[in-house]
């Protein structure tokens, strides 16, 4: 390879290089940091990459071997042909197809900048609903008698349909998830032992699914583990970072199972900020319990007396600074729900959201450009005749 020959190859290699240079500074001013952390998506485009250095060459050093040629007997006539700027710059189309070809390839490899500064400030709380799933659950909580067609003594006239102090439970508390907006919510049941149903969270659609399937029979119901269960939402509001943070307790019973007793439990609660709201089902009356069925298969039910601990309740409330509440009835149960939700004051929690920019328009618009400026070389500067 002659002298001549390298020097150019050398020529057109830088020209590539800075043409590229250039195209990536529009790219570099309008996203400079976002760069470095980008991800490509389509990788596979990169491997066009290879095919820019023969797409040069055929445009510019491989381009003189298909040139026509004239065989003339001597080049003396030839010594004071073209040597203006002109034959200097005949490279510089392909020189730019190739820079242009880079740049294009990169956007096809569609990077992406992950948007983790933005933010957005919501108000909100953290909550965490314990439910206690223990026997006395299954007592029938008929509606108040100002509701619905009701028979003697303000009992529903359809006994096949009346239901249980867990079902009015859980619509009210799906009543409350669905009506929550900004609030992370959490659930935990509890029988003699308690158990996660669900961190805090604000996929409520999954939450609301959860308590929809909850049953009685999922878990053991032969005790109530008031101090097990408040310790354990107490665990799951340790880590938050709300200056608001509440425990919605719903129970039925005294506490008689479980290793923390009740008292401790407040005590942890109140070392996190933890305020805890109780709200008592039932009054500690009998109440009526479905027994199996009669020869007609109708429900049986029979009499049954489940004791309640008022004062247990209220000294938990107390020392937590929340509140203690009594429920009867469906529409008592749904208004202590709110009244605990308008007693917790408002906090604000960052709400981080992931959002990806496509950062290939940065790279097709320089590309766009010298492929125009090219044509511009040849059309003005280059162009051959005929």
């Amino acid at each position: 390879m002659s002298t001549n020959r390298v020097a150019r190859t050398v020529l057109v290699l830088a020209g590539v290089l800075s043409a590229i240079a250039i195209g990536l500074v529009y790219p570099a001013l309008a996203r400079g940091e976002a760069w470095r952390s980008a991800q490509w998506t389509s990788k596979w485009w990169l491997l066009g990459l290879l095919v820019v250095p023969v797409v040069v060459w055929r445009m510019t050093l491989g381009a003189d071997q298909r040139m026509p040629r004239l065989t003339i007997p001597t080049i003396a006539p030839l010594a004071l042909g073209p040597r203006g700027v002109r034959t200097r710059l005949r490279d510089w189309p392909g020189i730019l197809r190739g820079a242009a070809l880079v740049l294009g390839v990169l956007a096809l490899a569609r990077p992406q900048n992950v948007l983790r500064g933005e933010s957005a400030e919501e108000l909100g709380i953290d909550i965490v609903i314990v439910l206690d799933l223990s026997g006395s659950m299954k007592a029938v909580m008929d509606q108040p008698l100002a509701q619905g067609p009701q028979g003697q003594g303000g009992r529903p006239t359809d006994r096949s349909r009346r239901q249980t102090r867990l079902d009015v439970a859980k619509e009210v508390i799906m009543d409350f998830i669905g009506k929550r907006k900004t609030d992370r919510i959490g659930v935990v049941v509890f029988g003699p032992s308690a158990y996660v149903l669900s961190p805090p969270t604000l996929d409520y659609p999954l939450l609301t699914t959860l308590v929809q399937k909850m049953e009685l029979e999922i878990i053991s119901g032969n005790g109530t583990a008031i101090g097990d269960a408040v310790g354990t939402g107490v665990a799951r509001l340790r880590q938050s970072n709300a200056r608001s943070k509440a425990i919605i307790l719903l129970t039925d019973g005294d506490s008689n199972a479980g290793a923390i007793a009740p008292e401790y439990a407040a005590h942890l609660a109140q070392t996190q900020g933890v305020k805890i709201y109780t709200v008592q089902i039932g009054n500690g009356d009998e109440v009526e319990v479905q027994e199996g069925t009669d020869l007609f298969g109708q429900p049986h039910y029979v009499r049954a007396h489940f004791p309640v601990n008022p004062e247990l309740l209220k000294k938990i409330a107390g020392d937590t600074g929340g509140e203690s509440f009594v429920a009867n009835d469906k529409v008592a149960l749904e208004r202590s729900m709110h009244a605990i939700l308008d007693r917790l004051e408002k906090t604000r929690f960052e709400s981080l959201s992931a959002t990806m920019e496509d950062l290939f328009p940065f790279l097709l618009f320089p590309a766009v450009g010298l492929i125009a400026l090219e044509a511009l070389v040849r059309l003005l500067v280059v162009r051959r005749f005929p």
